[in-house]
């Protein structure tokens, strides 16, 4: 029997470019779709979770486009890592982190995305972080796509409406292989591919439109991408046969309501809908047959050309991870009590406790979606994202006690163990944001992840300093004992 994680496992922390880079206009980048998502800090809290996530309007596009400095969207400063990287990589190595889950922007590469040549200058910027990592021993695992595309794309094409893209997308991956295929040890091509249902700008380019059937936009869009990711895995272990490919979700553990058959068989919808349905195509490289009922009801009808069948096939995953930050309750009970949570409202589990955000604190969850996960499909797991969102506090003295993040993640760490134990083959973890971020949900830094402290607020006010936080020197000490001192 397992008694822990194994020798090798991977430690580490995720970022994302949109998020925590900032050089919005710097080194030949282009303007991109993250760039163009706003929150007005004088806009209450409740307000700025419910508006720009899931939805973007022509109109407010328009503005951002229109915007030539960083007015009020907080993506175009992020942390500041484009000028401070070498920085974060110290404090990365001080950390003994074995893996850095990070990702780069297609609109630094190509500033268009469809471009005739890639930015130079973005290459390189790229290629001196990975190096850095190398030279600190730290691994990359590289998030190709992590939501946010080259506005030129939206407005030439629509974005992943277009199968345009799927050639696009297969000529970006091309240009990451041959420029940094020498220093990246596992590839991701998306980034939480189920994000184009639950927050469709985010995750796909869409902005609905009035008169429209957005549900088989939704999908159709989807299909894009998942041959986009299977085109792109086919052509990377072509050109380099001992890389890893992995494929993406945002998990959604589903636990049924009551004992009543009907909630127990919403359970099981919710779990193929939300969760199995993109896996199954990525993973096992097939629509299931579960989803034709669904696609009926819905008046969805996916446009495939006579390949695509074989395209999903022989482009499957290696690997699969996922970020996983809350449970919820299936219900056919449409009052149930709802709950905040990554990229939806949820129906609320009486026996959890809730986060400042209103997100369901579930480390058993963690352990029952390894098993799941591991059980469905007999391939090696990574968890990509877990991690909690919190307002610190900066002391005088430059320290940060969140003693609640270091409760959250040892609790979370010790149902990974025992996942291990229960036989699942858990090669890694992340956590999200190791260093604060601005959060894509509520657009703000106010919401803070990492065990690092980033010095700017909201609008991007600051110094933009960074201090370790006691979840710091926590995370450094189980990453020394591998995980066995929690």
């Amino acid at each position: 029997m397992n008694t822990g994680f194994p020798a090798d496992f991977m430690w580490g922390g995720a970022t994302a470019a949109t998020q925590v880079e900032g050089g919005w206009n710097e080194g030949g980048k282009g303007l991109d779709t993250g760039d163009c998502r706003s929150a007005d800090p004088a806009t209450p809290r409740a307000q700025r979770r419910e508006r720009p996530f899931k939805e973007m309007t022509t109109e407010r596009m328009k503005a951002a486009i229109a915007c030539e400095d960083t007015g009020i969207y907080p993506f175009r400063w992020g942390s500041d890592q484009y000028h401070r990287w070498e920085e974060d990589l110290d404090l990365f190595a001080e950390m003994s982190m074995k893996v850095y889950r990070m990702s780069v922007s297609w609109a630094r590469i190509f500033p268009n995305g469809d471009d005739a040549e890639p930015n130079a200058e973005g290459l390189a910027y790229y290629r001196k972080v990975m190096e850095g990592c190398k030279k600190r021993g730290i691994k990359v695992f590289l998030t190709m796509l992590y939501y946010s595309i080259p506005v030129h794309l939206l407005e030439e094409y629509g974005g992943w409406t277009n199968r345009k893209m799927v050639d696009l997308y297969v000529r970006y991956a091309k240009t990451l292989y041959e420029n940094f295929g020498d220093l990246v040890d596992y590839w991701l091509p998306f980034n939480e591919m189920n994000a184009g249902r639950f927050a469709p700008f985010s995750g796909a380019a869409l902005i609905r439109h009035e008169g429209e059937n957005f549900d088989q936009v939704v999908h159709q869009a989807l299909h894009h991408e998942f041959l986009a990711s299977a085109l792109a895995i086919k052509l990377g272990h072509e050109m380099m046969p001992d890389s890893k490919f992995g494929c993406m979700i945002a998990r959604f553990c589903h636990y049924a309501g009551t004992c009543s058959p009907e909630d127990q068989l919403q359970r099981q919808h919710d779990e193929q809908y939300t969760n199995w349905f993109y896996t199954d195509v990525m993973a096992r490289g097939a629509y299931p047959s579960y989803m034709d009922r669904y696609f009926a009801l819905k008046g969805i009808e996916i446009a495939k050309d006579p390949d695509d069948d074989k395209i999903l096939r022989e482009g499957t995953a290696d690997f699969i991870s996922f970020s996983y930050y809350f449970t919820q309750v299936s219900t056919v009970n449409t009052a149930w009590e709802k709950t905040d949570g990554n990229l939806v409202v949820a129906s609320k589990n009486p026996y959890l406790p809730t986060s400042e955000w209103g997100w369901q604190e579930d480390p058993t969850g963690l352990r029952i979606t390894l098993n799941q996960l591991y059980d469905r499909y007999q391939k090696p797991l990574f968890v990509s994202e877990f991690g909690l969102g919190a307002t610190d506090v900066l002391e005088e003295d430059g320290a940060v006690h969140d003693e609640y993040r270091i409760a959250y993640l040892r609790n979370h760490i010790a149902a990974m163990r025992e996942a291990v134990i229960d036989g699942v083959d858990l090669f890694g973890c992340t956590i999200w944001g190791i260093i604060d971020l601005v959060s894509n949900g509520t657009i703000e830094m106010t919401k803070r992840y990492g065990v690092i402290y980033v010095d700017a607020d909201d609008a991007g006010e600051g110094t933009f300093d960074r201090y370790k936080k006691d979840s710091f020197y926590w995370y450094k000490h189980c990453i020394e004992t591998n995980g066995e001192v929690l």
